[in-house]
């Protein structure tokens, strides 16, 4: 039996736990190039000629080269895409789907959970003002009204409804968020047009289109996959739509929003800040505007899921275990395109490649 291969399109196995899995199985692995990632640049010839001779591609996001049609029409004998990420918005599944090939991805929930805690993180440091008090204790001062912060839940002895929170995709991160925001005791409101009632009524929150939650919600916070609903779902109508006093939050994907039109929101007064964990390209632009905003914004370099036991190192384990799992002829967990599942077994079912 001849070394089945497997490319490795954008590596984060760094401490090789996954690649040694698939090493020690009989494979032999090939490896993208470090320049693929480069924002703004495009190796699709590159990687088509790579990925020609792969039964399985597995790795990080690539959003500068993505996984398209043609590099999975090229590669004839592949079996799996396997993301140890739970993000799949770089590789083409519909192409996948298309041509027989399995899409699988890594919801660990080290990275789903940690997502919504540091989304909350995102939201309570700007809301309290946490940097400004330090930078202010740090250079002398002490108590001053313009580090005041503001109070989340209801106070019932003065009437105070406290603050309405919009969460935007009710799916994993959505839903935990709900359940970290619940004993804040503020009012949530939630859009998701794609997931069923029960889980709001189950949730007790209020289920509300994008526009009612736009001009409603002191806080917006994003949290659906990136699909063609969603790419550039917040633009320059929709930051106008806001409250001038509301936070924007985006811990989902950067394609999901306009960045510029953001800024100018910010700029303009339209709306009183924001907190993004993600960028159009990654590593963002340095000319961007939200660089030079001061404490208006509060951004991360899309690590937001990266916590001790945490961040892609359990991703990466659920991958190499796809890999393995199809290369045995089987359907591992977290199929992405479930649709594909019949054409897939009766091309690769029962045809193992390795032992």
């Amino acid at each position: 039996m001849s070394e089945p291969t497997v490319f490795v399109f954008a590596n984060a196995d760094l401490e090789g736990h996954g690649i040694r899995r698939m090493e020690g199985a009989g494979c032999r692995l090939t490896y993208g190039d470090e320049a693929w990632l480069t924002p703004g640049c495009v190796y699709e010839d590159d990687m088509a000629a790579k990925a020609t001779e792969a039964v399985a591609m597995t790795g990080t996001s690539i959003r500068s080269s993505p996984v398209n049609r043609r590099v999975i029409e090229g590669a004839q004998r592949l079996r799996i895409i396997a993301k140890c990420t739970v993000g799949t918005d770089d590789i083409d599944v519909e192409a996948a789907t298309d041509l027989g090939v399995m899409v699988t991805h890594a919801p660990t929930q080290a990275n789903w959970g940690g997502v919504a805690e540091g989304a909350m993180a995102m939201i309570l440091t700007m809301l309290k003002r946490n940097r400004e008090k330090d930078a202010h204790v740090k250079g002398g001062g002490w108590k001053h009204e313009s580090l005041s912060g503001i109070y989340l839940g209801r106070r019932d002895e003065d009437g105070y409804p406290g603050l309405t929170v919009g969460i935007v995709g009710f799916g994993r991160i959505g839903g935990r968020m709900v359940e970290l925001l619940t004993p804040w005791d503020v009012r949530l409101i939630v859009c998701d047009p794609f997931v069923e009632e029960e889980k709001f009524a189950r949730h007790s929150v209020e289920r509300v289109d994008l526009d009612t939650l736009l001009r409603e919600a002191d806080i917006v916070s994003l949290h659906p996959t990136l699909n063609p609903t969603s790419r550039g779902m917040m633009g320059a109508a929709q930051f106008r739509a806001m409250k001038k006093t509301a936070l924007f939050v985006n811990t989902s994907r950067g394609g999901t929003m306009d960045e510029v039109a953001l800024a100018e929101a910010i700029e303009a007064g339209e709306i009183v800040g924001a907190a993004l964990d993600v960028f159009l390209d990654e590593p963002m632009d340095r000319e961007s505007k939200l660089l030079r905003m001061g404490n208006e914004v509060l951004l991360s370099p899309h690590m937001i899921s990266h916590n001790q036991g945490g961040g892609l190192g359990p991703g990466i384990e659920w991958a190499a275990e796809a890999v393995l799992t199809a290369l045995r002829g089987e359907v591992p967990d977290n199929v992405f395109n479930p649709d594909v599942l019949p054409r897939w077994r009766e091309r690769f079912g029962g045809n193992a490649l390795i032992g």
